[in-house]
């Protein structure tokens, strides 16, 4: 225990040696931020290139500036290594490592169980250990905290547990690292208070819970908000589609209501680490408990459905010029799962290109932040988006609305066009070209 309050006052003081494992889209930032609040900061990678980056100076993360990081690394607060062994040097451990869904759609708990592992091979007296990754309720306190016991060790003790769930947002100009409020919940209240202290000098609000099962149970509301209101959207879109009603119309109009209204958009699927993944999660959980979670699984019958929809689209669209997809020459603006990143978790183009290849079409795209990308066994290379790439194809497929696009130019030059994000909708020659979702 005794050690547990000198670690409060390390802390308080910035002396504290922070670690971050994982150093993807969730972690670097998190490292970054720490080591510009001034703690010594020490970030651990399996990837060896990534820490080569990072000692080079080079940011691989869109969101993290290379000046920022090279001030930090420059300054000796920022250090990447992928020895293991230097865990044990560390104050603060903060988990950053990915959450993904088996092939069956169960959770993988294996890359957060070999961290758990790594940090338990060196657990010490005093040190604090914080959760990221997004997870089911109880997983915490189920599962990572006995394999922390399995050290002789006791929390609350010896050494801390908290979770603290990421909630990054890529590409979000507006709201970033520090000013997204943390939330917070540890084993005992000795945890949580030494979490949250350890987050005061990085967020601007830190938000302490009761357990670490409610700041579990946080995460997954937040995205399962999030996924059910997306499917919302895309099966109005379907019954637009159904009715020859323009669905982008009808939900600018609802938004106008200033009040009961929250706007959420339709598009080819979802994408990313956590709204297609999460809620998920959350049902896995329900059903051990044998309580069905109907509107999660709807919505996601619904949104896993969408890329299928955008290709039966395709084919409606070319059939109006007597078209097969078998043979015909399709080209894929915007690979990523969400605009002006080039992250490609989960991104609906994947299954939308596939789906295309085995019809038979000859499929290219073009996008800016994504040079290359893999669908099945295929490498696709992103092709320059001169006159020729876009007047060639008979149809142009908008999957992603980049904002460095020039949509009057695609249009003009275009053959037909598929527009599933209403990125055209300032477009006002050659609409007859466009298609939506």
């Amino acid at each position: 225990m005794t050690r547990l309050r000198e670690l409060g006052a390390r802390i308080e003081a910035r002396e504290a040696r922070i670690g971050v494992m994982g150093l993807g889209y969730v972690g670097l930032p998190l490292a970054v931020e720490f080591a510009k609040a001034g703690f010594p900061v020490t970030g651990f990678e399996l990837d060896a290139e990534k820490v080569r980056s990072i000692m080079a100076g080079r940011s691989y993360i869109d969101d993290v500036p290379e000046a920022d990081l090279r001030v930090q690394r420059d300054a000796g607060r920022l250090h990447a290594t992928v020895d293991m062994n230097e865990l044990a040097l560390c104050d603060v451990i903060n988990v950053c490592v990915p959450t993904p869904l088996t092939k069956t759609k169960d959770p993988d708990f294996s890359f957060m169980v070999a961290a758990v592992e790594e940090i338990r091979k060196r657990l010490r007296s005093g040190q604090l250990i914080i959760l990221g990754s997004t997870t089911y309720p109880g997983t915490t306190h189920e599962l990572y905290l006995p394999l922390l016991e399995a050290s002789g060790m006791r929390v609350g003790e010896d050494f801390s547990l908290a979770f603290a769930p990421e909630r990054i947002d890529p590409a979000n100009k507006k709201f970033k690292v520090r000013n997204v409020p943390k939330v917070v919940g540890g084993e005992t209240p000795l945890c949580t208070q030494l979490a949250v202290k350890s987050f005061e000098p990085v967020f601007d609000t830190v938000i302490p819970m009761t357990s670490s099962q409610a700041a579990e149970m946080v995460k997954l509301l937040e995205n399962t908000f999030r996924a059910i209101n997306i499917g919302l959207a895309n099966e109005v879109a379907l019954m637009c589609d159904k009715l020859g009603l323009d669905v982008w119309e009808v939900i600018e109009a609802a938004a106008t209501k200033p009040y009961g209204y929250m706007k959420f958009l339709p598009g080819p699927g979802l994408g990313g680490h956590c709204i297609p993944i999460d809620p998920t999660y959350l049902s896995w959980k329900m059903k051990a408990l044998n309580f069905p979670a109907r509107f999660i699984e709807l919505a996601t019958e619904i949104n896993t459905q969408m890329p299928v929809h955008v290709v039966r689209k395709i084919a409606d669209i070319l059939n109006e010029d007597r078209l097969a997809v078998n043979g015909s020459r399709i080209l894929i603006l915007g690979v990523a799962y969400k605009a002006n990143v080039s992250d490609m978790r989960e991104s609906p183009a994947i299954e939308v290109a596939e789906l295309l290849l085995q019809k038979g079409a000859q499929v290219d795209y073009h996008d800016p932040h994504v040079p290359e990308f893999h669908v099945g066994h295929h490498v696709m290379k992103s092709v320059d988006l001169d006159d020729a790439a876009l007047a060639t194809p008979d149809l142009v497929v908008i999957l992603t609305d980049h904002g460095s696009m020039d949509w009057n130019r695609v249009i003009a030059r275009a053959q037909r066009v598929f527009d599933t994000r209403n990125a055209t909708q300032h477009v006002r020659e050659h609409r007859e070209k466009i298609r939506k979702l």
